[in-house]
């Protein structure tokens, strides 16, 4: 099906574009394929977790490494002919009436009547020299997705937000030898102290000079006053994320005060027929249950557009 024209250049026609191709995309690209619908993927290829060296608890995946899973998913997802997939990254989307049109960095135009946004979001490190050589190797911001690696090990908890209590407590469980490094001075109750001096918990308040590691590898952290501390790794609380696509809110999405766009029950957004699933609405996911969002984004559309057409 065409519609559209542009310079004599017939725009290919959709049932649904996905915009970004990780966990929550393919997903939902491989349930609407198989609900034989006509759908376009458009993949930046520029994840979120390109730092990571493996992903954990995801069932019968356990350890994959994030491009090895992504393969695998896109081989499945390209057995399905009426899904196809685009390397490119859009910049413009437009709601007419009765479509999307969808405008690609190489001058593509697309046609849809749904839209599904499966973005992502980008992390904005704490500005802590060194921290970036270890993000993601030695550096984490989940104790579920890699602590396991690191247990019982010397452990730092970096961070100072409201939440850093709760945070610190979190970590405790996969190793007792723990210091919290709160970069300047603790945001924290004089009872939150008290309760983690009483299970071993050490509270550094000078500010961090420098994280020294080898070939990505924590090995110790360096205080303003000269303090060296020998730690494994380390787990970053409080990251500021931004959104990684703002067409969205272009297209009168909103954004709640955390950075997280707000939708509805299956990543329906206020806009009729765009959709916003995955990290981009919930800020962090986790694989599985990005790839379980996409599950039932895809269904949900589907449905909708039966209904539409019944």
């Amino acid at each position: 099906m065409e519609r559209g024209q542009q310079m004599n250049i017939k725009i290919e026609f959709y049932d649904v574009v996905i915009v970004g191709g990780g966990p929550a995309g393919l997903s939902a690209a491989l349930v609407l394929g198989r609900s034989k619908r006509k759908i376009l993927l458009i993949d930046e290829n520029k994840p979120r977790h390109a730092v990571t060296a493996e992903s954990h608890g995801f069932l019968t995946r356990d350890g994959i490494k994030p491009k090895e899973f992504k393969k695998i998913a896109k081989d499945q997802v390209s057995t399905y002919k009426n899904v196809k997939h685009k390397n490119d990254c859009v910049i413009n989307v437009v709601k007419s009436e009765g479509f999307f049109e969808t405008e690609t960095l190489k001058g593509a135009k697309y046609h849809s009547r749904k839209i599904l946004f499966a973005t992502g979001i980008i992390d904005q490190l704490p500005r802590i020299i060194g921290l970036s050589e270890v993000y993601g190797r030695s550096a984490f911001p989940c104790p579920y997705c890699d602590g396991w690696e690191v247990k019982d090990q010397p452990l730092a908890v970096i961070g100072n937000s409201e939440r850093i209590f709760e945070y610190t407590r979190s970590v405790h469980n996969w190793s007792p030898n723990l210091i919290l490094f709160t970069n300047g001075s603790a945001n924290l109750s004089l009872e939150n102290k008290r309760d983690l001096v009483r299970h071993n918990i050490k509270v550094k308040e000078t500010k961090i000079k420098q994280i020294i590691s080898n070939n990505g590898m924590l090995k110790r952290i360096q205080l303003e006053n000269g303090t060296i501390i020998s730690r494994a790794a380390a787990f970053i609380e409080g990251i500021k994320e931004t959104q990684s696509c703002k067409i969205p809110e272009k297209l009168g999405c909103k954004i709640d005060g955390n950075g997280a766009y707000i939708t509805k029950q299956n990543g329906l957004s206020e806009v009729p027929g765009l959709y916003i699933i995955g990290d981009a609405k919930n800020l962090f996911s986790g694989l599985i249950k990005s790839a379980s969002e996409g599950y039932c984004a895809g269904v949900s559309i589907n449905s909708e557009i039966i209904r539409e057409d019944w």
